[in-house]
């Protein structure tokens, strides 16, 4: 049996709510019997412990589903789910509690006036947000999108940064929070905020996800702060193409970013791409692709268990916008 199979690896599947928002967690019970490892019930125990609704696809073994329902999850009968890849269904039947799918990842409807405009302002911010441009300039281009701006505000609100009182100024939310966090958040917010786009709230929770994984899988390879700092950015910026239903390279081309990030995004090359690898296998439950980039990052699945336990739960607080610290 090798590192990997020891313990199997977690793939989980966040579910929509009949209104398109991420809401609960699902787990395929009969993979787990199959890598016929030791179930990660302690990691499974914890996601329950969450915010989301945690149910998992029984499998044929009555001991392993019993074990996953004392670990705090529970049946999903196939009649309250519906699959969706395309687009999301605007009626469901009346039993369907859950929409599960790929749905959000199609390219967004042709944006026209104020979305257009949105959209425009968003790419400057992410070109502004990559250059480390001047605090004003930041400043003044979200005092153009209401929507950025109250996004901003709240998150800063939320963090618990010790302040003592509430943040009301644009200055303020970032002076508080500093530029690195700055990047971090005005980034996370791109997907948060898209007028008139159903696929946000589903598309930040797959975002959050990748980078927050992207950042522990670099801390657990002996990373640096600034190395783990650029995984988690490249988890974010993997997904600006999907965003804006442009092409990545399209999107990255008046971006500053390093050599590396580039190239762990476009070609997956470098150790950032390996990252990248380990989190897309992972989403496409590529048993195969998954073992490769593990292994070549000589990281366990009991490791890539906990990591991702991690990055789910950090979402579930980034959705409900009440996240704290973002660091590890």
């Amino acid at each position: 049996m090798t590192a990997l199979t020891a313990t199997p690896p977690v793939f989980l599947h966040p579910l929509a709510d009949r209104n398109g928002s991420p809401a609960a967690l699902l787990l395929d019970a009969a993979h787990l019997l199959a890598d016929a490892g030791e179930a990660p019930m302690k990691v499974l125990e914890e996601l329950a412990s969450g915010s989301m609704h945690c149910f998992y696809r029984g499998g044929a073994d009555e001991s392993l589903n019993k074990a996953l329902q004392q670990a705090g999850w529970k049946p999903l009968p196939a009649d309250k789910l519906q699959r969706a890849d395309d687009v999301l269904p605007k009626e469901l039947p009346s039993g369907v509690s859950w929409i599960e799918g790929d749905w959000f990842l199609a390219a967004p409807p042709k944006p026209v006036g104020a979305q257009a405009a949105s959209r425009t302002l968003a790419l400057q911010l992410v070109q502004l947000v990559s250059a480390d441009a001047d605090t004003h300039a930041i400043e003044a281009l979200l005092r153009k999108d209401p929507t950025l701006s109250y996004h901003l505000l709240r998150l800063v609100n939320s963090l618990g940064m010790g302040s003592g009182r509430r943040v009301t100024s644009f200055s303020q939310a970032i002076l508080i929070l500093g530029r690195s966090q700055l990047r971090r958040w005005l980034n996370l917010m791109l997907f948060s905020s898209r007028e008139g786009d159903q696929r946000s709230a589903m598309l930040l929770s797959r975002v959050a996800v990748r980078a927050r994984s992207m950042e522990l899988l670099a801390k657990a390879i002996g990373a640096d702060k600034p190395h783990q700092e650029q995984a988690f950015m490249a988890g974010m910026f993997s997904l600006l193409g999907v965003l804006f239903g442009m092409s990545l390279e399209e999107v990255l081309k008046p971006l500053t970013i390093s050599e590396s990030v580039q190239q762990a995004l476009l070609s997956h090359e470098g150790e950032l791409g390996q990252l990248l690898c380990v989190v897309e296998s992972a989403e496409r439950e590529d048993y195969a692709a998954l073992s490769g980039c593990l292994a070549a990052l000589q990281i366990d699945s009991a490791s890539f268990n906990r990591i991702i336990a991690d990055a789910y739960l950090w979402m579930q607080d980034v959705s409900a916008g009440k996240a704290g610290s973002a660091h590890g």
